[in-house]
């Protein structure tokens, strides 16, 4: 029997048996399937009491404490599940959409009330355009452009946090755990996954890492290609212009080999060199089609060297790609790109690649609104972690499932519910606003009393079938 034949019951109960025999111990494949059924059945809060009382409404506490032992305190491998799950889903995406393009890397965050949560502290949260009382995890993630799932997850843990022996010893965060910035945590997943032979990609970034020339001189170093977002005041040396070469040799000490500028010959920002570009730089590209109409913007794209570390090297950097988005009607450029894709990469290619990020938008929005990424309630670093790795064995099974349908089920999503327009600082977030807008209600109305829904409630015991299937499982 193929899985285009086989039930959902028995798709998902071969696809977490598989799975939980990297666990350790077989005591822990129950509540690992569970787990993962209560992630996936419908419900407000995707935490362990409200998702044991959804799994097990006979035996509520006892449930509940298995769920809360298994998630917080079992001592099982959050990478050997990870790896266990690329290997059953990487296929699936490669299957559907060809071979795999992009490694994305990103953050996202976590809301939180008080003090004591692991890793919480007043900083940037992008879920909520501001700063607040958060959590922030780093993820890599691999794509194409039909589908993505994130391969790696790790909590930043604020210099505070990773500094204070009292709070780590509260949250048991293990003693190999040190502060790295974002950047450094992505390079560390990434040089985990080069290590693992995931499927290489193009490094793609916003402008929190790629503004970063550490990060981007670390990628060249591992011969990885990369589209990275960066920020307005990165400075460049233009077309046909490179720093100055050293002084000349006085005849004493050590001869100077640093390259160096002045007043006259300087970079210039990034912000700067966009306005200075003429008319006829400016191009339209389309790079997808929307939900109502294609996406499309106008850009315009220069090769440059990057200047930031001009001081510490004795040769110019190697010529980049920098991408340029000014849309119509915008006063000033909005959006800047460096790469070091091939020199003959057309505009229209680049482009695309670029945007092909947004499905790391679409992954953190279906994990957090639909698989309850965001709802776990501990405070300590092994559950954190724990969550978001049954939270991602999940969202795969989604998309093997949604591989398992038929053509006419639109397995691609034409356009997210995501935008790709920045957001300024502090307004509403208009993914979750739009998410919920038409993956709850209008869905909800599309698809009552549907077959999916049967296939949501056998992932469960005949004894607990509850409720139906959640939005996620639904085609949209």
């Amino acid at each position: 029997m193929d899985a285009s034949t086989q039930s959902s019951e028995v798709r998902f109960a071969a696809y977490v048996g598989s799975l939980a025999q990297v666990l350790g111990h077989a005591d822990r494949a129950r509540p690992f399937q569970d787990y993962c059924a209560g992630l996936l059945l419908p419900g407000e809060r995707k935490s362990v009491e409200p998702m044991a009382a959804l799994v097990a409404p006979s035996r509520v506490s006892a449930e509940h404490q298995s769920l809360l032992h298994f998630v917080a305190q079992a001592p099982w491998s959050d990478e050997a599940v990870l790896r266990k799950v690329r290997e059953f889903v990487l296929p699936t995406i490669v299957e559907r959409g060809g071979p795999i393009e992009a490694w994305i890397v990103d953050d996202t965050g976590f809301a939180k009330k008080g003090p004591h949560s692991v890793g919480v502290s007043r900083q940037y949260c992008g879920r909520l355009g501001k700063t607040d009382n958060c959590q922030i995890a780093v993820s890599l993630s691999v794509a194409n452009h039909e589908a993505s799932l994130p391969i790696a997850f790790r909590l930043y843990l604020p210099q505070d946090w990773a500094e204070d022996e009292a709070r780590r010893r509260r949250a048991n965060v293990p003693l190999d755990v040190t502060f790295k910035t974002k950047p450094q945590i992505a390079l560390d997943q990434i040089a985990a996954a080069l290590a693992a032979g995931v499927p290489p990609g193009v490094v793609l970034a916003d402008a929190a890492y790629g503004s970063n020339g550490d990060f981007r001189e670390a990628l060249t170093t591992m011969g990885i290609v990369y589209v990275v977002g960066a920020q307005s005041h990165v400075t460049v040396w233009p077309p046909g212009v490179e720093p100055l070469p050293a002084k000349a040799w006085s005849g004493r000490g050590r001869p100077p080999s640093r390259l160096r500028r002045d007043v006259r010959h300087k970079p210039v920002s990034l912000k700067q060199l966009a306005l200075s570009l003429p008319a006829s730089a400016w191009k339209e590209v389309t790079w997808r089609e929307g939900s109502n109409d294609a996406l499309a913007s106008r850009f315009a794209v220069v090769r440059v060297r990057p200047a930031g570390s001009d001081s510490k090297r004795t040769q110019p950097n190697d010529l980049e790609w920098l991408l340029i988005e000014w849309p119509q009607g915008e006063a000033e450029p909005t959006k800047y790109w460096f790469s070091i894709l091939p020199k003959d990469t057309p505009l229209d290619a680049l482009v695309d690649m670029t945007k092909l990020r947004w499905r790391i938008e679409r992954d953190y929005e279906e994990l957090k609104s639909e698989v309850g990424l965001s709802h776990y309630e501990g405070r300590g670093w092994r559950g954190f972690h724990h969550h978001a790795t049954l939270c991602i064995a999940a969202y795969g099974f989604l998309i093997r499932e949604r591989a398992a349908l038929s053509p006419s089920a639109a397995w691609i999503r034409k356009e997210p519910a995501v935008s790709d327009r920045p957001r300024p600082q502090g307004s509403a977030d208009p993914a979750r606003a739009s998410c919920r807008k038409l993956d709850r209600d209008a869905q909800a109305k599309t698809h009552r009393g549907s077959r999916q829904d049967d296939a949501a409630m056998s992932l469960l015991p005949r004894s607990r079938k509850r409720r139906a299937l959640p939005s996620a499982f639904m085609t949209q």
